[in-house]
This record gives C-alpha cells, structure tokens and sequence, in this order.
C-alpha cells in the first residue's frame, strides 16, 4: 500500500477504564496493582466493546464532519486493579460517511479528496 492510499492511518492507543473513580481520600487514590498489564486476545467482548465506546467518544470529540472508524487492532492488554483497564492499540481511519448519517457500517475512506 502506497503512503497516499493509507488515507489518513492513525495509531490509536486507547486506554479504558471501567469503574467508578476513587472518593477525594488521597489514600484512596493509591492505586493496587493486583495484576499488571497481560496481553489478552483482541476478539473478546470486553475488547470490542471498550473499543466501540471509545471510537463513539473520539468521534463525538473530533471536528471533523466524517466518522473514524478501526481498521487493525493491533494489540489489546488488560490490567486489575482495583478496577479493569485495557489498553488497546488499533490503527483508525478516516472514512467516506458523514457523522450526521449516523451509519458507520462499512464507510472506509476511498476517495483521496477527504485525507
């Protein structure tokens, strides 16, 4: 693939966190490692679903009028702590739909003219 038809290739490192923040205790704050960072599979449920939530965050966050959507996971890693984060590396592109249409199914970028 030529560097012109990457259209607009990121790496995205997206980190998730799911649970409730700690109270304003500072003792609270300190964060227990009960396991430090695995490498998980990329085709679990928990990994598709941060990732949705994640592109429907960055997306609402962008100003640009089209939708970006993941192209490649490239490695996804789950640490416990008091709480589950994942730390998911994907690559994202830029696609051909327009944020309003609200449609993201198979809208990867084609045309040049968006990069």
């Amino acid at each position: 693939m030529n560097r012109p038809q990457v259209c607009c290739l990121l790496l995205l490192t997206v980190l998730v966190t799911l649970a409730v923040s700690p109270g304003p205790d500072p003792e609270k704050n300190k964060i227990k490692v009960l396991r430090e960072l695995k490498v998980i599979s990329v085709s679990s449920a928990s990994v598709k679903q941060c990732l949705w939530f994640a592109m429907q965050e960055y997306n609402k966050e962008s100003k640009d009028k089209y939708l970006f959507q993941v192209i490649k996971i490239l490695q996804a890693q789950l640490q416990v702590t008091d709480r589950l984060e994942y730390l998911i590396d994907v690559e994202i592109a830029r696609s051909n739909c327009k944020k309003l249409l609200n449609n993201n199914e198979n809208c990867v970028q084609e045309n040049s003219k968006l990069e």
